[in-house]
């Protein structure tokens, strides 16, 4: 094969480019004009709060409404993106990069920001440019950590649905791309409907926005948890009636654990009184709930995040592992995020998060981790 025709779909055109661009304005004057409920953030260490215009899910849903109207007249193709997925990668990467580059410069020269905007210097340059500088920048008024992640999961969304457009075109759509449209179209959709839970996440709060969480948002989630769409747009698999219904199985007890404890967790943090399956919150020191899925291991959300993402796999079938690769990255992820998390609040709670540990010992599968 030729070796320019090999690189060339990895060099950036400026169709790829105003299609990232058109993009990221279209969520900047969606986020900050369409109507959304307002909610606080947490309290930051200068005990300053933020408020977040929860409307994702409205920008979603005008966004595809507008982009099928556009297909409609001719205006854009429904595959455009599929069609140049490869350019579109390469183009929000060389974005991120530049992102991450100008988060860092202007996170050391910042001056009388409040603390949540100031330098955290560690005197790990690297670690500072991985982590980032900042931990909430702000940008026309715009909290960017809030917007790289809304940008990744409806990119994640319009990638699938773009695949879907071209796996019509060619006339081979089955049930395994259904199935995976489905599960993964309703775990984006039940983002964007629980959308203000995500201003209490350890993303938000707790990590401070570099090159790892850009990068992740940006890149990694629409175009690594997309893998399994674009596998099965060139691979057909055929699953039995049992399959179906065990992969049908995993995504509801993923979902219902994921959302469930995710919803017990927020919550809490609003009224630590609210009863947990019609019964008073167990609570460890007044600060650490230990009831509900919280009472069953110390992070039930991330194993329902890990079935979840199992599911959205399984209609791939097992005669290749390029569909699990999101799965598993997962897991390390989590397991990494883990260990990260039990440290800090190791830290912060000392004595409380020993009783905590006593209480729960497992950290996110029972029995087993």
């Amino acid at each position: 094969m030729d070796r320019n025709n090999l690189l060339s779909p990895l060099v950036p055109s400026w169709t790829s480019a105003a299609m990232l661009l058109s993009f990221f304005v279209y969520l900047g004057i969606a986020g900050s004009v369409l109507p959304g409920k307002l909610v606080p953030g947490v309290i930051l260490s200068d005990g300053t709060r933020l408020q977040y215009r929860c409307n994702g899910l409205l920008s979603l849903l005008l966004l595809v409404l507008l982009l099928g109207f556009g297909a409609g007249i001719n205006l854009v193709p429904p595959t455009a993106i599929a069609d140049k997925g490869i350019e579109i990668l390469s183009v929000t990467f060389i974005f991120s990069f530049l992102a991450t580059l100008a988060l860092y410069v202007v996170g050391f020269k910042c001056k009388g920001c409040s603390s949540s905007m100031k330098p955290h210097v560690t005197g790990n340059i690297i670690s500072d440019w991985w982590f980032g500088v900042q931990l909430n920048p702000q940008f026309m008024g715009i909290d960017l950590k809030f917007f790289f992640v809304r940008a990744g999961m409806m990119g994640w969304l319009l990638i699938n649905l773009s695949i879907l457009a071209k796996c019509i075109q060619h006339g081979n759509l089955n049930q395994s791309m259904v199935l995976y449209q489905i599960f993964s179209g309703l775990y984006i959709l039940d983002y964007f409907f629980y959308e203000e839970f995500m201003t209490s996440t350890w993303d938000i709060i707790a990590e401070r926005l570099g090159f790892m969480l850009v990068f992740g948002d940006l890149v990694w989630i629409p175009f690594t948890f997309s893998i399994q769409g674009w596998w099965l747009l060139r691979n057909k698999v055929e699953q039995t009636t049992p399959a179906v219904i065990a992969n049908c199985l995993v995504f509801l007890i993923g979902y219902l654990v994921f959302r469930g404890s995710n919803k017990q967790k927020h919550h809490f943090k609003k009224n630590p009184k609210a009863p947990i399956w019609g019964r008073p919150p167990k609570v460890v020191g007044g600060k650490l709930l230990a009831s509900g899925y919280w009472g069953i291991a110390r992070h039930c959300n991330y194993l329902g995040d890990l079935l979840l993402a199992l599911s959205f796999s399984l209609p791939c079938g097992i005669s290749s592992a390029v569909p699990y690769f999101y799965p598993i990255y997962l897991l390390i992820l989590l397991i990494w995020r883990e260990r990260r998390d039990d440290a800090r609040c190791a830290e912060k709670y000392k004595e409380v998060w020993k009783e905590y540990c006593e209480i729960v010992p497992w950290r996110i599968l029972p029995y087993v981790y």
